[in-house]
């Protein structure tokens, strides 16, 4: 697999935006390219041959779903690495198989040399949590165990009382152990 330069992940940007903005031609180039990514992925990983294109084309709809969401201020490869690797992750879980994807997989997906792109995958990774929990508690859990700020702080910052800080981390961090314990368990 080619090693992803910065400018190659530049020139995924640009087709990214133009194709954000109208530009059908860039959308199919950056279809076409990516498509050949997704191909070499998964078929390294999905174990079954005859699953291959359907998870490419799974993958190749939800980024054309989702293209509106992309943000062209974060890496791209980052961003359709953590949409293809739900669509294994799905696979796996829809053929009960259980298998370990590293978080450092990203690399050989499409392994850019920005080294802020794991970061990137990490923070949508962590907004995808988050969005799952009520504002103060998403909030209160930002401001505490992200941000570091201390339950003082947090309180100060956010114009809530201490206790609703802590009673926000306490219900935030319970919610989440037990919407990733059941996705374990369902696994």
């Amino acid at each position: 697999m080619t090693v992803v330069t910065e400018r190659y992940e530049a020139q995924l940007r640009s087709l990214m935006v133009a194709s954000q903005a109208g530009d059908a031609a860039a959308y199919r180039t950056l279809l076409r390219d990516v498509q050949q990514r997704l191909t070499g992925y998964f078929r390294q990983r999905a174990g079954d041959p005859s699953a291959v294109e359907d998870l490419v084309q799974e993958t190749l709809m939800a980024i054309h779903v989702k293209r509106d969401t992309y943000d062209p201020g974060q890496p791209l490869t980052a961003w359709i690495y953590a949409i293809a690797r739900y669509k294994l992750v799905d696979f796996y879980r829809a053929h009960r198989r259980r298998a370990s994807l590293p978080l450092d997989d990203e690399a050989q997906f499409l392994a850019a040399a920005d080294p802020a792109q794991g970061a990137a995958m990490a923070r949508l990774d962590l907004d995808r949590a988050m969005a799952e929990l009520s504002a103060p508690q998403a909030e209160a859990l930002r401001l505490t165990k992200v941000e570091g700020l201390s339950v003082e702080e947090a309180a100060a910052r956010s114009g809530r009382g201490v206790s609703a800080i802590k009673v926000n981390v306490h219900r935030g961090l319970k919610a989440l152990r037990d919407r990733f314990a059941g996705r374990e368990a369902s696994s």
